[in-house]
């Protein structure tokens, strides 16, 4: 009689994936961020095995009216670099929503959440996000995840 016991390991051949629909009007950018990068990399699972990508799927819609908490909206600045001598630039977090990719606010929040490698690029593909309601990806059946349920926290209580 053996007392010991295996921790099962998941081979990414035995990975079931699960398609997830979140919309994120007036959810807080770092709680949502938090949230789809734990379900990307499959934490929320039992059989969760860290050196395979075995996380669901992630569709998340009307990344364009995120929420953020506090003044970032206004106050928060983002630098970036051309190359050029003298090229630094800056942009804040309204003229981002309002550009011509918005989603790219939600996808850098998620990336940098996700361990850096090769994982994390293959976890990233699973991503998809858009600034409005319409998605392409309605043949998968992604099943909704109202993140706004699960703490009333992760809402901006705006006022009307």
């Amino acid at each position: 009689m053996s007392l010991t016991k295996s921790t099962p390991v998941l081979k990414p051949a035995e990975v079931k994936r699960k398609w997830v629909l979140i919309d994120a009007r007036d959810l807080v950018l770092g709680r949502l961020a938090s949230i789809v990068a734990n379900r990307l990399r499959g934490k929320h699972l039992a059989q969760y095995t860290p050196h395979v990508d075995c996380g669901d799927a992630v569709v998340i819609i009307n990344a364009k009216h995120v929420g953020l908490t506090g003044r970032k909206r206004t106050n928060k600045v983002f630098h970036y670099h051309t190359g050029y001598p003298g090229g630094i630039k800056e942009r804040s977090v309204t003229q981002r929503l309002e550009g011509h990719n918005p989603d790219h606010l939600v996808r850098k929040a998620v990336e940098r959440m996700i361990t850096r490698g090769p994982l994390q690029r293959a976890q990233m593909r699973h991503l998809f996000i858009y600034p409005e309601d319409a998605h392409p990806h309605e043949a998968q059946n992604p099943e909704q995840l109202d993140v706004a349920a699960l703490n009333s926290k992760n809402t901006v209580n705006r006022k009307a």
